[in-house]
């Protein structure tokens, strides 16, 4: 394993043989969350490379003078002439004359770099030292743009406008809306078959992200889909905290010896930090998880999830082309690759079983909003909170309450708006959420409309691991995102947003069960619903119920 900067998104949460090793690994976890309230907004993360503002004049647009490659071939500089004549590029001891149509790249060796960018390649002897460069852009000799660098990240290129190295393979995307959509939401340890329905009704395509994979009944249906005539890929991150198990490694073998193409995203110049989204794309459905394909999270095994089968054309290819944008990359390497240099470790599979209170619905969406990290997602999710009204509940494994995402839920209340957190009960999150309890009951005791509970399974999950949001009774959040700072800025993360009041009752009614029974009452789920259907009315006329689910957990180490 090359990367791995700081604290990892999801634990397993099987028994492992040794309490110390899995506090170990706890230290180093950052579970997964969202957040949602209309409206939905996009924008880049803070200290992520945003999309660069629209520029009328000729510019530099990125350098990437430090490839994988030995003597650095394909190296280029990306210009943007907008048209202007007499354009020059110097390094001080080379001057090239640029085309005025663009953009266009400059490059010593422009067959390689053809490869590397979409864009024409200008031939040139412009050698590009990794020890620092000045280029200077020059319109009839007067400078209008230049760019200058100490030194190179290899494998990077440098965004000019924001002046931050990225990895090259690497795009921050913009939220995209895909219109209304009909769904099935639905939530976990419930209604496991819902996901391998949705995976055996595939005539065309799987497309499985994921951060782990350990689930043989998701296997079987893989490879029967194989079988079928379906093309199959799946990717996932490749050195998951704490390890890779031999129950993934057996199930990866299974799926590459059948014919699925399986990558994972790792090695030492990989675009993420981990690779943590939870969705599939299967013809023109899409499904979004909060739960990582294993025997404790989609096999209703353990943990308590939120899920949705989106059925729209759109909300699927725009998954797709997440999907391709990563798995596609230099890091999407072949299993049969990692594997032969990766380690092992022995866990055991979850294997409770739960009772159905929860039935899968069909919901009509008004309209779907796919999020991803880095880019957009945390920023959404942050701005969905300060656009609350009247109340926000949060669902969450943990919520650092020195964290941004915290921050925006205590400004919410203070400007009136309730504020309900339900955190995770699992017995490595005890010290950190009963001290997250304890500071949102003084700030109750101020006056704030604020609290928080531990959840109590009531022998109905095993543990907290939804990451989700109902806002104002009309809109939820639910996909991968940890709720930190990391997460969002260097983690791949997806997240949907969905404007559906039919949505929000579903995923609030179950909210407000696990919620009561967490007050220590065991509430059975029918009065629930009952209270949830008298809530959304009381929402209709101003007092809206929200939830908000997410993990966060302080660094531990620092980022490479």
């Amino acid at each position: 394993m090359f990367r791995r900067p700081a604290a990892a998104p999801d634990r397993a949460t099987e028994p492992a043989a040794s309490r110390v090793a899995q506090l170990v690994c706890v230290a180093l976890v950052v579970c997964a969350s969202l957040a949602a309230a209309p409206p939905v907004a996009g924008g880049s993360e803070p200290g992520t490379e945003a999309p660069a503002p629209a520029h009328t004049d000729p510019h530099i647009v990125s350098v990437f003078p430090d490839p994988v490659a030995d003597g650095d071939s394909g190296e280029y500089v990306l210009v943007a002439p907008a048209g202007a004549s007499n354009l020059s590029l110097s390094d001080g001891e080379t001057t090239v004359s640029l085309p005025p149509d663009g953009p266009i790249a400059v490059s010593t060796t422009p067959n390689l770099t053809r490869d590397l960018v979409g864009v024409p390649v200008v031939e040139a002897d412009l050698s590009l030292a990794n020890s620092g460069e000045r280029l200077v852009l020059r319109r009839n000799g007067t400078v209008v743009d230049r760019v200058g660098y100490e030194s190179t990240n290899e494998g990077e290129r440098l965004n000019a406008t924001t002046g931050r190295w990225t990895p090259r393979g690497l795009d921050r995307r913009e939220a995209v809306a895909t219109g209304p959509a009909t769904a099935t939401a639905f939530v976990l340890p419930d209604a496991p078959d819902v996901p391998l329905e949705t995976l055996r009704s595939a005539n065309r395509r799987i497309l499985v992200a994921g951060y782990t994979f350990a689930s043989p009944r998701v296997a079987d249906v893989l490879l029967s889909a194989v079988d079928r005539g379906v093309r199959v890929r799946v990717v996932l991150d490749g050195g998951p905290i704490g390890g890779m198990t031999t129950r993934q490694r057996d199930q990866l073998d299974r799926l590459a010896a059948g014919g699925v193409d399986v990558r994972t995203i790792d090695g030492p110049h990989a675009r993420f930090a981990y690779y943590h989204p939870k969705f599939a794309v299967v013809d023109n459905e899409a499904l979004v998880l909060t739960e990582n394909w294993k025997p404790a999270g989609t096999g209703g095994r353990s943990s308590r999830g939120w899920g949705v089968r989106i059925r729209s054309e759109r909300t699927a290819d725009a998954l797709a082309s997440v999907f391709a944008h990563d798995a596609d990359g230099i890091d999407a390497i072949p299993w049969r690759d990692r594997r032969r240099n990766a380690s092992f470790v022995e866990v055991d599979p979850a294997s409770g079983s739960y009772d159905t209170a929860f039935d899968p619905a069909s919901v009509e969406v008004g309209s779907v909003r796919v999020l991803t990290a880095p880019g957009n997602a945390g920023n959404a999710t942050r701005r969905s909170i300060e656009a609350a009204n009247d109340t926000v509940d949060v669902i969450s494994p943990r919520l650092d309450p020195s964290g941004p995402y915290f921050e925006s839920l205590v400004v919410a209340a203070e400007r009136g708006v309730e504020v309900r957190i339900l955190l995770s009960n699992a017995w490595y999150d005890e010290e950190s959420n009963c001290e997250l309890v304890a500071h949102v009951d003084r700030l109750s005791d101020r006056g704030l409309p604020i609290e928080a509970r531990i959840a109590v399974p009531a022998d109905r999950f095993e543990k907290i691991h939804a990451k989700g949001a109902v806002i104002d009774g009309r809109t939820v959040l639910l996909g991968s995102l940890n709720w930190n700072q990391h997460a969002a800025r260097e983690n791949r993360e997806v997240v949907v947003a969905l404007r559906s009041r039919e949505s929000a009752s579903y995923y609030g009614r179950t909210f407000e069960s696990d919620w009561e029974a967490a007050a220590g009452g065991g509430a059975d789920p029918g009065t629930d619903i009952d209270r949830w259907r008298l809530h959304a009315t009381l929402a209709a006329g101003g007092v809206a119920a929200v939830v908000l689910a997410g993990f966060v957990l302080r660094r531990t180490v620092e980022f490479e």
